[in-house]
């Protein structure tokens, strides 16, 4: 399918790109194979797809897996796609998939899992620490992503991308490949770089239930960037400074720490050394 051929796909529908939702729809067919086997997807997996979009992506995943479970919260394609048709192994649900239960839909699907999308723009953040969340029941996720998100996913510490997304996806996933793929490749073609990030879920890092404790510390840390992280997190989270002081000073940092130099491991450290000085009741 060529840009043209998308656009007539839309106008046979009497549909158009919302960009309040950030639909940008992939349309190159080539394009789309090749994400499917750098995600690494085989005939027995099941994948979940968010942002169903045209259905390229989602007919190339249904090339290689056994089942596909495809999300698509705009009401018009999923009328398009249902009229059109779908390959037999693909299921499609009309829904949003920050309201939908993913995990059930993963647990219908079996092990192997994967997670294979092109996430609209306006909603990636929120995906993606769904993701996280989804972790235990996924042997991989692979998303495309506007080049600044895939920064901070991958960002190191002291870098102007480095924030809360990078500490956690460093402790919750082992990332792999990553390209990217130019405007033209998608209809209407947006004004940033895209790019496909490949990663691997891990559980043996961080303890059951321990993320969300971490993840709260890494908001509030983040919350005043020029300020020190001990005075950030007294404004943002009502850490007591001197509770905040001696657990930097107890991993042998300085109190004067901004947030964006700690390494992940020290963060980790940190909030498992507040917690424990002020335990959840």
């Amino acid at each position: 399918m060529s840009a043209a051929e998308a656009r007539a796909f839309l106008l046979r529908h009497g549909l158009a790109a919302h960009k309040d939702r950030g639909q940008n729809f992939l349309h190159d067919a080539a394009v789309a194979r090749r994400l499917v086997e750098a995600a690494g997807v085989g005939p027995g997996d099941g994948v979940l797809e968010i942002g169903t979009g045209l259905g390229m992506l989602t007919r190339a995943l249904a090339g290689r897996a056994r089942q596909v479970e495809t999300v698509e919260v705009d009401s018009g394609l999923v009328r398009a796609l249902r009229a059109e048709g779908l390959p037999p192994n693909v299921r499609l649900h009309h829904a949003d998939a920050l309201a939908l239960d993913l995990g059930a839909l993963l647990a219908g699907l079996g092990r192997p899992a994967r997670i294979v999308a092109n996430l609209p723009y306006s909603v990636a953040t929120p995906l993606l620490r769904r993701c996280l969340d989804l972790g235990p029941a996924l042997d991989g996720v692979a998303v495309m992503v506007q080049r600044e998100m895939a920064a901070r996913l991958r960002a190191r510490a002291g870098s102007r991308d480095y924030g809360s997304l990078s500490v956690l996806f460093a402790w919750a996933t082992t990332l792999g490949e990553s390209f990217d793929l130019p405007p033209g490749c998608f209809h209407p073609a947006p004004r940033v770089t895209s790019t496909f990030v490949c990663m691997s879920p891990r559980t043996d890092l961080v303890a059951p239930g321990e993320l969300p404790a971490l993840e709260a510390v890494l908001r509030a840390g983040f919350a005043h960037r020029r300020k020190t992280l001990v005075n950030s997190l007294a404004r943002a989270a009502d850490i007591d400074a001197g509770r905040a002081t001696t657990a930097l000073r107890e991993l042998g940092l300085d109190a004067r720490v901004r947030a964006e130099h700690l390494l992940p491991e020290s963060w980790l450290e940190l909030a498992r050394r507040l917690r424990q000085r002020n335990p959840p009741a």
